[in-house]
């Protein structure tokens, strides 16, 4: 993940000092290409031990490291910016077909790799025992996030895990009415402040269910609510076309909760998948 991205998806979890080199930060990005640690310090009103600590909490080895890696995202944007129109994130209009497949393939992997490395084991465990147990599993989402949802419903119900998943958000919030301690609300949302999502994951959570959030790191009113939170972590520029890295970072949670799934159901979801299967060809015959 990028340093402006940290910046910008944690800033509400830094401490006092932390917020204010983020904010120093993301208000003007340059200036830290030429400033000292201790010139930073004193424009930020820290010490300078806070500037080194901050980027080292950031992934870097220090504060050199730092603005080696700021110069080069910055230097990569403008780049883009310079003379073209942005179509997706670091995709503008003059990249050849090549180049678009590989900028893809860059960011669908770093969305994998990113996601998958920040993943909490405890939480992702105690999610699967629920999903395991449950008596039903409502699975919401809302445009990109909806495709999701459904995708990760139908893969459940192929090992006997009753599922409900619906794409209007009215109908969300009355199957989640229906809802009862024990069940499972999941819920797709990467910005975890859509008020259709929100609203049936309150009214999931006032019947007793468990909520699940599958959303970024930024705070969120949807992150709060939830139980047990599956981070996703993905690029997404202020320009996109398309919710491409998101959606594969929340597939990636979606397919190792299945694969999760069927490794605790073993027998049973072997014995379920066959006789799926069989029924599908059936047809066929």
């Amino acid at each position: 993940m990028s340093l402006l991205t940290q910046l910008r998806y944690n800033l509400a979890q830094f401490s006092t000092n932390e917020q204010k080199i983020a904010h120093h930060l993301l208000s003007d990005p340059f200036s830290v290409l030429s400033l000292s640690s201790q010139k930073l310090a004193n424009q930020c009103e820290v010490s300078q031990s806070s500037i080194v600590k901050f980027t080292q909490k950031l992934g870097c080895r220090g504060f050199t490291e730092f603005k080696v890696k700021m110069s080069e995202e910055i230097g990569r944007e403008h780049a883009i910016v310079q003379g073209n129109t942005t179509l997706h994130n670091l995709i503008s209009v003059k990249d050849s077909l090549q180049e678009v497949a590989q900028k893809i393939a860059e960011e669908k992997s770093a969305a994998i790799l990113q996601t998958t490395n920040n993943i909490n084991t405890d939480e992702f465990k105690q999610v699967v025992q629920w999903l395991d147990i449950a008596g039903k599993v409502q699975i919401a989402g809302i445009g990109g996030s909806a495709l999701v949802a459904k995708d990760l419903s139908y893969k459940l119900m192929k090992i006997g895990i009753p599922t409900l998943n619906e794409f209007d958000s009215h109908v969300q919030i009355t199957i989640a009415n229906t809802l009862q301690p024990k069940d499972v609300f999941l819920a797709f949302s990467y910005s975890g402040q859509r008020k259709d999502i929100l609203f049936a994951a309150e009214t999931a959570k006032k019947r007793g269910a468990y909520v699940v959030a599958i959303t970024s790191l930024a705070h969120s009113l949807l992150r709060d609510m939830a139980d047990c939170v599956l981070t996703t972590l993905a690029e997404e520029g202020d320009m996109r076309s398309s919710s491409i890295s998101s959606r594969t970072a929340q597939h990636t949670i979606a397919d190792l909760l299945f694969l999760s799934l069927v490794q605790q159901r073993d027998v049973q979801a072997a014995i379920q998948i066959r006789d799926m299967k069989g029924a599908v060809d059936d047809l066929s015959r």
